[in-house]
């Protein structure tokens, strides 16, 4: 790049470096291969972005634009325009004969750059960390299919803003599904389209909050991302301890809350089910308190050795919150999932919800609607019990071969198993060393709470086996094996 006479060694903080001997030009250099129609804007936006970084501080000079025009090797038109549009949003600031500045208004991020922000990808040859569905799975030609049919007949006022509830063909459709599927109580009118389970959980945190609520049960080990979302609404959580059946009752009872949340279907993570008896005085519990059950279904289609266990909430619909989503079914980036409220906090929920974010996507519902109704969710759910059964099996049988003796506790079913290793195998912080060194990814059942049992050494895994191949889930747990044998050698 031409220079103007300036220092060739001045940095980025010097105030006056001229043209093109200021190394933050570079970044300007990748706009300028922009398409001819997209290099005005392309140009802009890198300069907005090096004075919002901090490449280019409060006071440095800019080079004159014809300068600048040779330099990159474009009009100097394109460049004039750029420095107009920026003056005008008050990124930079000029005077006739003045030349044109970095603005003394902008403020660099206290992150600096993204791009030396973004999160590293660690270094992982097999991750059993669970929580995440097979992508790959995702019906992408028959959604498609779906969005060209749904988008050639919407009616242009669907394309308005939606009923914060969700869209009414949706809400039927996932009312008549969640009924035959699930054995819900489900009324379209108090069912409630939202972005997930997250949302769902807020939503019902909110509205506890504003009844003047300050802390919800959640179970112990449970979701560890429950304490967070119940936070950002006010509330505190209270741990509360499982036994063999499910949430224990004592503890409940003594923690004087009156709303709790449960996995009953499929306790996340331990994988058991509740029993009949646990359920029923459960139900008790919240009658007799005048509490609510907020049921997170998050994987209830997924049982392979029987019938799913139909929901709590087809029991008791008026103590129960049921809440579900695609996430595991389809895509967690959908961002699409439902709650059904007891008729005495619908409408609380409806106006939350109202101005959390005025509805979701109202074509990606319309889509989501016409999948349901045409069958095409159910044979999605069919190919993926098939898949994750299959790899259900890959990871138990692989465990048997490479770590004998481990047990794996839970119903057969979901995403996720939990395996104790015999043990030989432990301690349990140098068993996680070992797998970390050797690029396998796990999450012990400790981080999910204190469940009964943890701190004496043993290892206990929460291995998610869903988006994984079965002859991945087999390379991974011999690795795991073999760096075991090798650190033990070594020892």
């Amino acid at each position: 790049m031409t220079s103007s006479g300036t220092n060739p060694g001045a940095g980025p903080d010097t105030a006056e470096t001229g043209g093109g001997a200021h190394p933050a030009w570079e970044l300007l250099v990748p706009a300028v291969l922009a398409p001819a129609r997209q290099r005005g804007r392309a140009l802009q936006s890198a300069l907005r972005q090096a004075v919002r970084e901090g490449r280019l501080l409060p006071g440095t000079r800019l080079p004159a634009s014809r300068e600048l025009a040779a330099d990159l090797g474009v009009s100097r038109g394109l460049v004039t325009e750029c420095y107009e549009q920026l003056t005008a949003e008050g990124y930079l600031r000029s005077g006739r004969g003045a030349g044109t500045w970095v603005s003394d208004a902008v403020r660099p991020s206290a992150l600096g750059p993204a791009r030396d922000q973004a999160p590293r990808a660690p270094d992982v040859r097999v991750d059993f960390r669970p929580g995440t569905p097979d992508l790959s799975l995702f019906p992408r030609a028959a959604w498609a299919a779906t969005q060209r049919a749904v988008l050639a007949r919407l009616p242009h006022r669907s394309l308005g803003y939606p009923d914060p509830r969700g869209l009414p063909e949706l809400r039927e459709a996932l009312a008549a599904l969640l009924t035959r599927r699930r054995g819900a109580v489900a009324d379209p009118e108090r069912l409630v389209v939202c972005s997930g389970v997250a949302q769902a959980t807020t939503l019902f945190g909110f509205v506890l909050r504003g009844r003047g609520a300050e802390a919800v049960g959640v179970e112990d080990p449970g979701s560890p991302e429950h304490t967070a979302l119940f936070a950002s609404t006010g509330l505190r959580v209270t741990p509360l301890p499982l036994d063999g059946e499910g949430l224990a009752l004592e503890p409940l009872a003594r923690s004087g809350v009156r709303a709790l949340v449960t996995t009953p279907a499929h306790q996340f993570p331990t994988g058991i089910a509740y029993s009949a008896e646990r359920r029923g005085r459960l139900l008790d519990w919240a009658r007799a308190s005048s509490g609510v059950i907020m049921e997170d279904d998050y994987d209830g289609d997924f049982r392979y050795d029987r019938a799913p266990v139909g929901a709590l909430q087809g029991l008791d619909p008026e103590h129960v919150l049921y809440t579900g989503s695609v996430s595991k079914s389809l895509a967690p980036g959908l961002r699409l999932g439902w709650l059904i409220a007891p008729a005495a906090m619908t409408e609380e929920i409806v106006a939350r919800k109202r101005t959390m974010d005025l509805g979701n996507p109202a074509v990606d519902q319309a889509v989501l609607a016409d999948f349901v109704r045409r069958g095409e969710y159910d044979r999605q759910l069919r190919r993926c019990q098939r898949a994750y059964r299959e790899r259900r099996d890959a990871l138990t049988a692989a465990l048997d071969a490479y770590f004998p003796g481990t047990e794996v506790t839970g119903i057969a079913a979901g995403l996720h198993i939990i395996a104790r290793l015999p043990d030989r195998f432990g301690p349990q912080p140098a068993f996680l060393r070992r797998a970390d060194a050797a690029g396998i990814a796990l999450r012990p059942l400790s981080d999910c709470g204190t469940p009964r049992g943890t701190g004496d050494g043993t290892v206990r895994l929460v291995l998610g086996y869903a988006h994984l191949s079965p002859a991945d889930i087999t390379r991974g747990v011999r690795l795991l094996a073999a760096a075991v044998r090798r650190s033990s050698r070594q020892g």
